[in-house]
């Protein structure tokens, strides 16, 4: 029997970066993109690689352009991570998994290192992927924690829990990390809001963008565990404003959205430096009457904007400088594993 999971990609509405500070954020599963894992009995384990993966090309002009396009890292690692801390998770709970060698194969359209959770999408779907092979699910809200181990106990990446909770619950959820709260049970307070009381919004990405989060994340965490307290107040007013954003969500007041999430960006870029790309992607977007902040760690946008006319002097601006403009579509919620 094959088993198959698709996990899509997520925008940060508002809150981002603070999910990794004790903070509070609001995040979308989107299905404009997404990866998927499937996994199949086999006499061997095989780690099939997908076309980011390959090794071998017509000439050094193709590797290049490869190298270009998807970058020195590709998936394989990350399925490696996903199974050892899948194994790992089960074992560490005295759950035995049976004796069965598989196949495991992924692809993903998820724009690569834009800030859309492409990493986590695909240790998520294996994941998933594998708890139905194995008939031994990880329940709902402990799936971010086993995946985050993965990125930062395995392969050394800076990351908050954000993106994996949207992805294991789907929809709209709101998150709350406090930190008394994740010491006492390990997780936060995760809550799925209504996605249909999102208001229009756009998202806009630079396909060429090529940094990895960890990378953007380093200098805030070090500042941030020495008691910076620039680092430490900005942290509280982004996690702030997500309260701010529910409630007039809540109440289905989008007049207050978009100086939410404009302000989400101007405080982040107190303290975090803004790559050109994304502040041309911020001014081009604010120019139309747009408001706009960073879906993640950089590379991408996401905003609201009052009406039509505005939406399309947006994908002018952002279009005609190179970048690609996405009307996102919610996910439904997650229908996998056990509450």
């Amino acid at each position: 029997m094959i088993y198959r999971d698709r996990c899509c990609a997520r925008i940060g509405l508002v809150g981002n970066p603070s999910d990794g500070y004790n903070g509070k954020t609001i995040a979308v599963a989107i299905r404009n993109f997404w990866a998927e894992a499937t996994v199949y009995e086999s006499p061997r384990l095989e780690l099939r690689p997908a076309p980011q993966d390959r090794a071998d090309f017509e000439s050094v002009e193709e590797m290049l352009n490869n190298i270009a396009s998807t970058g020195y890292y590709g998936g394989i690692r990350l399925l490696k991570a996903a199974v050892k801390k899948f194994v790992e998770h089960h074992r560490s709970n005295d759950i035995e998994l049976p004796d069965r060698n598989f196949t495991l194969q992924y692809k993903t359209n998820i724009p690569r290192q834009v800030g859309l959770g492409g990493s986590s999408a695909i240790i998520t779907a294996v994941m998933r992927a594998l708890s139905r092979f194995y008939q031994a699910p990880i329940p709902r809200h402990i799936l971010p924690n086993v995946v985050l181990a993965a990125e930062t106990e395995e392969l050394q990446l800076s990351a908050g829990l954000q993106d994996r909770v949207v992805q294991a619950y789907g929809g709209a959820v709101y998150m709350d990390f406090d930190e008394d709260l994740m010491e006492e049970r390990g997780y936060g307070r995760y809550e799925r809001l209504d996605r249909r009381a999102l208001p229009p919004l756009y998202m806009a990405y630079w396909p060429e963008a090529g940094q990895e989060s960890g990378k953007t994340h380093d200098r805030v965490r070090e500042r941030y565990e020495l008691g910076d307290e620039e680092v430490i107040e900005t942290m509280d007013c982004i996690a702030t404003l997500t309260d701010d954003a529910r409630e007039a969500l809540e109440n289905k007041d989008h007049h207050e959205l978009p100086d939410i999430l404009d302000r989400n960006f101007d405080l982040r870029a107190r303290i975090y430096s803004i790559d050109d790309h994304d502040r041309d992607m911020v001014d081009r977007a604010r120019e139309t009457g747009a408001s706009a902040k960073l879906c993640g760690s950089g590379g991408a946008i996401v905003g609201t904007y009052p009406d039509e006319t505005c939406l399309d002097e947006l994908n002018e601006s952002l279009c005609s400088a190179g970048y690609q403009v996405v009307t996102p579509r919610a996910a439904p919620p997650a229908e996998y594993g056990t509450e």
